[in-house]
């Protein structure tokens, strides 16, 4: 099972109008490419960050399904969101972490997964619950009940290396500026251009 087979099972799954935050590389252009909606927010570099700016959604928006997308690589470079989130236990928060013990974006170096088995660190860190699928027939069975858990929920899905290459092109978003502003006004939360400054009776 690859990422982009993952994905294919798990998008269609996705309720609407729930929130995915994209982690940067890889894993943003297949989801992109999979299934992107108005909810989509995909990480442009920041490395590791996907994890934190869905708990801040999940917590400022509480009513609405926060599901973070997740890789490996990304995950380990911000390994203290694991508690964070586990500390903060938003019940709207879902994490989903592809590994397949690279980082692909890059060159395919090997990250330290098959070492730091990261589910292990999302059940010692808190997560209300924490799985582990590693076939399709298992990811398929898994992910409607997963989508419907009560967070925070962490599941860890072991997949293969790809093929050589991007699995699909470019973010085709302007910006990420644009992407925000995309995503505010999907989450009924006006843009920054749009919240009146005290200069301008705000106060």
């Amino acid at each position: 099972m690859t990422l982009t087979d993952a994905l294919a099972l798990l998008t269609p799954a996705i309720p609407d109008g729930a929130v995915c935050i994209h982690a940067n590389g890889h894993i943003g252009r297949a989801g992109c490419a999979a299934r992107d909606r108005d909810e989509c927010f995909y990480m442009i570099g920041s490395m590791g960050l996907a994890s934190s700016i869905g708990l801040g959604v999940a917590l400022v928006q509480p009513h609405r399904r926060v599901l973070v997308l997740d890789g490996d690589g990304n995950l380990l470079m911000n390994l203290g969101a694991l508690a964070t989130i586990a500390a903060a236990r938003p019940p709207n928060l879902l994490h989903v972490c592809f590994d397949n013990g690279a980082h692909a974006s890059t060159g395919g170096q090997p990250t330290v997964s098959d070492r730091v088995p990261l589910d292990e660190v999302a059940r010692a860190a808190g997560y209300r619950f924490v799985g582990r699928v590693e076939t399709r027939a298992a990811l398929a069975a898994e992910a409607p009940a997963f989508l419907a858990r009560e967070g925070p929920a962490f599941l860890l899905v072991r997949i293969a290396p790809g093929p050589p290459g991007p699995p699909a092109p470019r973010i085709p978003h302007a910006a990420p500026e644009a992407m925000i502003v995309r995503l505010r006004r999907a989450l009924g939360v006006p843009s920054v251009s749009e919240v009146p400054s005290d200069s301008e009776g705000g106060r």
